[in-house]
């Protein structure tokens, strides 16, 4: 029997039903990680995006798969499906049937959806490669500036500037078109992918230098980098133990924003001829070859324009969702 409550004195005693379950158990700590999972997640459409890209480095990853079970050999050619006075293929969209699920093309019939999921695997391959070299070089200078100071400081921010004086697409076409068909122990296609990842990924690396920079300029001033120096950490370790890791969410939110846009460079390059040639197909060259008929036909540049704008219009919703989710200041 439990004792009487008292009005105002301290001989209150609770009842049993009155006790929380789980009171005194201890509170399970949240890394940073786990925030910003917890962020990302609340956000629909970064999601839906990252789902697309997930989607879109399946389809690159198992393009002869897929071609076998629902198309047909990008290089095949189906005249016999083509209108031999027109050049064009026989019926609406481009001749699209249960067998050709986005049509074919004039002239020689190729298989559309064949030709856009094989077109995939060299727009992401360039994409992905091209970014991974300007963000080693990018992040490399950026902190190497940030950190050190002085006339090293000075002098990356030149060259950083010099860089960004080149006009890029300019030099890219006058590059690309100049290079031999074998040049380094490499040829056909794999010399081309090599200049278009070497072009966008040697000149695009002050853009993300920059970022870095600025965001090691602050990070230099912390309290836990002066704890490393009064503890001897030399300059190594503090770059790769204390700084580095404090730099992979920008560095991973201008990684996903960076990719859409060397996706572009690349159909620009494939659009103007100088990327990779015939008859390999490209997202940018396929728009190029249907640029002559968009007047009499305009469904053949739907195809590859629309895989272009839902790539990159999904990395973009990816970055953007990222950026909020590892943003110390967003609630």
């Amino acid at each position: 029997m439990t004792a009487p409550v008292e009005e105002f004195g301290s001989g209150f005693e609770a009842q049993p039903e009155a006790v929380l379950e789980g009171v005194g158990t201890p509170i399970a700590g949240r890394s940073l990680g786990q925030i910003a999972w917890m962020r990302l997640k609340r956000d629909k459409v970064a999601i839906a995006g990252g789902l697309f890209v997930i989607f879109l480095i399946l389809v690159a990853v198992f393009a002869p798969l897929i071609v076998d079970l629902l198309g047909h050999p990008p290089n095949e050619f189906h005249e016999s499906l083509v209108d031999p006075d027109l050049q064009t293929p026989v019926g609406k969209f481009g001749g699209a049937s249960r067998e050709f699920l986005f049509g074919i093309e004039p002239v020689n019939g190729r298989d559309l959806f064949s030709r856009i999921v094989y077109g995939s695997r060299i727009s992401l391959l360039i994409a992905f490669l091209a970014t991974g070299l300007s963000v080693i070089i990018g992040v490399t200078m950026g902190v190497t500036a940030a950190f050190f100071g002085g006339w090293v400081d000075s002098f990356i921010g030149r060259l950083m500037d010099i860089f960004l004086a080149f006009p890029l697409l300019v030099f890219a076409i006058a590059l690309a078109g100049v290079i031999p068909n074998s040049a380094f122990g490499l040829s056909g296609d794999g010399l081309k992918i090599g200049v278009l990842v070497f072009i966008i990924g040697f000149f695009s690396w002050p853009y993300i230098g920059r970022i870095i920079r600025g965001q090691a300029l602050s990070l230099r001033e912390r309290e836990f980098i002066d704890a490393a120096r009064s503890l001897g950490a030399g300059s190594g370790y503090i770059l790769r133990r204390e700084m580095l890791p404090n730099l992979i969410a920008p560095i991973l939110v201008y990684s996903t924003l960076l990719i859409p846009t060397n996706i572009l460079f690349e159909a620009a390059l494939a659009f103007l001829g100088v990327g990779i040639q015939p008859p390999t197909p490209t997202w940018g060259g396929m728009l190029s070859a249907a640029a002559g008929w968009y007047q009499i036909d305009p469904w053949f540049m739907v195809p590859p324009g629309l895989a272009i704008f839902f790539t990159v219009l999904a990395f973009n919703l990816f970055g953007d969702g990222l950026r909020d989710a590892l943003d110390p200041r967003t609630r």
